[in-house]
């Protein structure tokens, strides 16, 4: 009876390790990896794939577009500065183990026209461990190019004013393990640093892709193409080499 019931334990992937840990399965049937099914297929991502976390009132997918529309009052932030937790922005995502990868995606806010007023690229793994860079709209001078990193539950913004005549906006979203990169690029050839940070709670599976959100009181549609998975656009730093551990 015991070799037989360690035999089935084996089998299922239950057998405690000597950490009283279960082991896993080398397979794990019921996950798809959005980014080695895309490098697979030259890039190409399968829009239809992509889940919903927060499903919006409005929105399209057809050809190589996304489209959502916004409602009032949806925003992601956490506690820093404001003192509010707001987690009901509607996310769209594809999810991966791989370690090292890069996501582009163009953005369109030709209809952005109330104060924060936002649209770009994320990585929502909770609510309280998230990252996400957009267009802020703020006025018909200026808006914000900018991002949030929040990090168990504590939001931080980092900003640069932008001209309002901007309407359209590139990201590229990198991982190296699990520290991040974004980029921004007006032409989708020229990128430059936005931010470096690392996620605490990236150590494994994440999820990424793109959002958009209205926190005050108003409504537009945000349009999202030429979205790709290329190999790793961010390379390793070529200076000073990383301490012994």
């Amino acid at each position: 009876m015991t070799k037989y019931l360690f035999t089935l334990l084996m089998g299922l992937g239950l057998l405690p390790t000597a950490c009283n840990k279960q082991t896993r399965q080398e397979a794990d049937t019921d996950f798809t990896d959005d980014v080695k099914t895309s490098l697979a297929d030259g890039g190409c991502i399968d829009l239809n794939s992509l889940q919903w976390t927060r499903e919006p009132a409005g929105f399209e997918i057809g050809g190589d577009t996304i489209r959502i529309t916004t409602v009032p009052h949806t925003d992601l932030w956490q506690r820093t500065y404001y003192h509010f937790q707001n987690d009901n922005a509607p996310v769209l995502q594809m999810q991966t183990r791989e370690k090292f990868f890069s996501f582009v995606v163009k953005t369109d806010f030709t209809q952005s026209h109330q104060r924060f007023d936002q649209c770009g690229i994320v990585m929502y793994l909770d609510s309280e461990n998230w990252l996400k860079g957009s267009v802020e709209y703020e006025n018909n001078e200026f808006q914000h190019l900018g991002s949030v990193c929040t990090n168990s539950g504590y939001s931080d913004w980092a900003t640069t004013a932008i001209p309002a005549d901007v309407k359209t906006m590139w990201y590229r979203f990198s991982r190296r393990e699990d520290d991040f990169c974004i980029e921004c690029s007006t032409n989708g050839v020229d990128f430059s640093q936005m931010r470096i940070c690392h996620m605490y709670a990236a150590t494994d599976a994440i999820r990424f892709g793109i959002y958009a959100c209205s926190p005050e009181e108003s409504s537009f549609t945000a349009v999202f193409s030429d979205m790709k998975i290329t190999e790793c656009a961010w390379k390793a730093h070529d200076g000073q080499q990383p301490d012994a551990e």
